[in-house]
Order: C-alpha cells, then sequence, then structure tokens
C-alpha cells in the first residue's frame, strides 16, 4: 500500500521516511513550501511542494499517485494560515465550516476532507514505536526537590491549557508560570521564558492533549529542544510517556548530561 507523507519541518518527516525505507513502503511526500526543509528532495522518494493552503491539489495529488493512507508529520506553525498562505478553494470551504480556527479543529477539518476524497489520514507514529518516550528519567539525573515541586504545580496547569488546546507547553519558576504556548511553538516558548527568568533556573512541562489524537500535533523534543533549554537558562523537561516522540536520543542525552539538565518522561495525566 502507498502512504502519503504530509511533511512539515523539523526531523519529524525525515524518520519517517527513513523507516518506510527500511520497511520497503511506497510513499509520495508532499512538502509544504512554508515549513519543509528543502533536504527533503534527497530522501529517494518523489516530492510535491504546496502552498499551506493548497488543500484541493494536496487531494489530486494522492488521489492521482494511488494514495489511500496519509500520515501528517513535522511540525507546521499553524499561524502561517493566518499569514503568507493563500488558501485554495478547497481550503477556503473548510475554513468556512470551522466553529473554531485552533489546532484541533484547522487540522481536524483537513482530516475529514480528506477522508471524504478516501484518503484516511493515520497515527503519525505509525511507523516510529521506537522514538516513543518510555516512563522513566532518560538523562543521567532526575528531577532536583525544586525542579520535581515546578513539575508538580505546572503539570495540571499544562494539562489544562492543553484540554482547551491552547498550546502543549509552559515554562515554569518558582512554582509560576512563566510562559505559556500558543501558535508559536515550544522553541520560542522556551526561548521567551529563558528572557523573562533571566536565564535561569526554568523547568519547562510539556504534555500531550487529554484525548491526543495520535494522527497530527504530536509532542515532539530533540536535540534542538536542548540546545534552546541552554540558551534559556532551563534546567529540566518533563514530557508524557508514551504520547511523545524523542528525536536524536542520543545526543540529546549526551548534550543535556553535559549541561546537567534532566529530562524526564511521566505517565500521562489522567482526567
Amino acid at each position: 500500500m502507498k502512504y502519503g507523507l504530509i511533511a512539515g519541518n523539523g526531523r519529524f518527516p525525515f524518520l519517517v521516511l527513513q523507516s518506510a525505507r527500511e520497511q520497503k513502503i511506497d510513499v509520495v511526500v508532499a512538502a509544504i513550501k512554508e515549513e519543509t526543509f528543502p533536504e527533503i528532495e534527497s530522501c529517494g522518494y518523489p516530492v510535491h511542494w504546496l502552498g499551506l493552503g493548497e488543500l484541493g491539489k494536496l487531494i489530486r495529488l494522492f488521489r492521482n499517485s494511488g494514495v489511500q493512507r496519509a500520515i501528517m508529520a513535522g511540525q507546521v506553525k499553524h499561524v502561517q494560515i493566518f499569514s503568507s498562505s493563500l488558501p485554495d478553494l478547497t481550503m477556503i470551504r473548510m475554513l468556512a465550516g470551522l466553529k473554531r480556527k485552533n489546532t484541533d479543529s484547522l487540522i481536524g477539518g483537513v482530516a475529514k476532507v480528506l477522508e471524504e476524497s478516501g484518503i484516511t489520514l493515520v497515527d503519525s507514529s505509525i511507523l516510529l514505536q521506537p522514538y516513543l518516550a518510555t516512563a522513566g528519567i532518560l538523562t543521567r539525573r532526575g528531577l532536583d526537590s525544586d525542579e520535581k515541586s515546578d513539575v508538580d504545580y505546572g503539570r495540571p496547569i499544562a494539562w489544562q491549557i492543553a484540554k482547551m488546546d491552547i498550546g502543549q507547553t509552559i515554562a515554569v519558576r518558582d512554582r509560576a508560570v512563566i510562559a505559556v504556548e500558543a501558535m508559536e511553538g515550544t522553541d520560542e516558548v522556551i526561548l521567551r521564558a529563558g528572557k523573562l527568568a533571566g536565564r535561569k533556573n526554568v523547568t519547562i512541562v510539556k504534555v500531550s492533549k487529554p484525548e491526543q489524537d495520535m494522527r497530527f500535533d504530536i509532542p515532539v523534543i530533540g536535540l534542538l529542544t536542548i540546545r534552546n533549554m541552554i540558551e534559556a537558562g532551563a534546567t529540566a523537561i518533563v514530557i508524557d510517556a508514551g504520547r511523545t516522540l524523542v528525536f536524536d536520543r542520543e545526543k540529546l542525552v549526551e548534550t543535556a548530561d553535559r549541561h546537567e539538565i534532566a529530562v524526564v518522561a511521566l505517565p500521562p495525566l489522567k482526567p
């Protein structure tokens, strides 16, 4: 069966293609002009470049290529929809039918239109199960007492924010929320928190949504996350086990250990 890959930014799409190659799975890549790294063209699969608003073109591409299942992989800054993208008629109709234009509604709307066109959007981690974080301490050290206090305070708050589909990451210091993610993404939140907190003693809390749809918007951390934490003076990050993809794990852990950063995966909070 041939898969269609809707590729956003970051390494997520590259790892999907690497896994597909290892499993001899045929893939057609729809690369988003505003997001996807140009190196995607060197991965050995056919790549077609589309604007973020070209939903009709995406459907035609997949249908003409014999694609019946699609995977979304890689971050798409949803603020792009309100700025640089020029929506086609299919996207305009989809947007007009939404009561809200938050993350779940936007991507859920795309999924519905794809489904109506005979293309099923599947779990985006389906080829990347080894990258899902298991519960435990990933780094040499775990949380110290101050970080644990910040996590105990901040995690329920992050869960509520994720439940409202505002964002999935917050930054905490001394049991006070320093920064909250909205459409800008995790990296920007971390860097902003560093500026606000004087670049020291920041704890990052990243959660999945209470009813996380594994087809899209799965939480991801990678080496860049740790590098941004170093710049921001963040000393620890807590993620949800089983619902967070960890990329470049070996380098991530090595870098975190070198800078005494704790990376911990905890079981997701329950409603």
